[in-house]
């Protein structure tokens, strides 16, 4: 049964999020998940709670990429086979460490990611380049794993590290959603099985959240420009982070 007054709160988190991913292409995950331990939800349940809801929000972006030309086969496959088992071996884990345990490995994580971030918007542009870069498959994996630990980082790991590397950022954005797409359903058929559909409120709440605030994040990514809107997702996750140290040492 859905309560209302959890379902207000949780469509926060999804709109928030939703506004964090629109403006950048990336960090929902990563960002919904920091906000739903930060209200005191386990780790295990808050990781197993988005991958449900992107299960459905990936889908259709990934798909719509497809629809748009923007998959290169090459690259999905090199992303999606290891990601998928990276996604599995992360999912296990999650379910059967202790919860402390989770948080320890994630603050570093989160910090990580947050100034990788604003690293990124030091750069300057490079070449695109047309070959899939050696080593997308061992990345994969990495991206999987984190993703389904942390909650999210499939994109911030992907995407950045792609695009570092000289691939086109449409093709790189189209081929990693659509890899999310099943990434996030394999994550998910596990969590399923290990921990059940968890709260409803919280499901129905991000995805209404992420719905809601889709439109509003395409108006900023227009009005915003790309290394301002990188700046404040980095900060975002960053602070993210350090509310997690500070949980820790209480």
């Amino acid at each position: 049964m859905i309560q209302f007054a959890d379902f207000l709160t949780y469509a926060a988190v999804g709109a928030a999020a939703q506004l964090v991913d629109g403006a950048l292409g990336m960090a929902y995950g990563v960002t919904s998940a920091g906000m739903l331990m930060s209200l005191g939800m386990p780790p295990a349940m808050a990781s197993a709670s988005v991958h449900y809801t992107e299960t459905f929000t990936c889908g259709a972006s990934g798909l719509s990429h497809l629809w748009a030309g923007n998959v290169r086969r090459k690259l999905f496959m090199a992303l999606v086979v290891t990601g998928v088992i990276g996604a599995l071996i992360g999912s296990l884990l999650l379910v059967h460490l202790p919860a402390r345990w989770i948080r320890i490995v994630l603050t570093p994580y989160l910090l990580l990611i947050g100034i990788f971030l604003l690293l990124r918007t030091l750069r300057s542009n490079v070449p695109h380049r047309t070959d899939v870069p050696p080593g997308t498959a061992p990345l994969g994996f990495v991206a999987g794993f984190l993703d389904a630990i942390g909650g999210g980082g499939w994109s911030a790991v992907t995407v950045t590290t792609l695009v570092a590397r000289g691939m086109e950022p449409r093709r790189v954005i189209g081929s990693v959603h659509l890899a999310k797409c099943v990434v996030s359903l394999v994550a998910s058929i596990s969590f399923l099985l290990t921990l059940g559909t968890g709260k409803l409120s919280v499901i129905a709440g991000l995805i209404a959240g992420g719905v809601i605030a889709a439109p509003v994040g395409a108006l900023l990514v227009r009005r915003i420009p790309p290394r301002v809107t990188t700046l404040l997702a980095g900060l975002t996750v960053l602070a993210l982070g350090v509310n997690n140290a500070i949980a820790l040492m209480r």
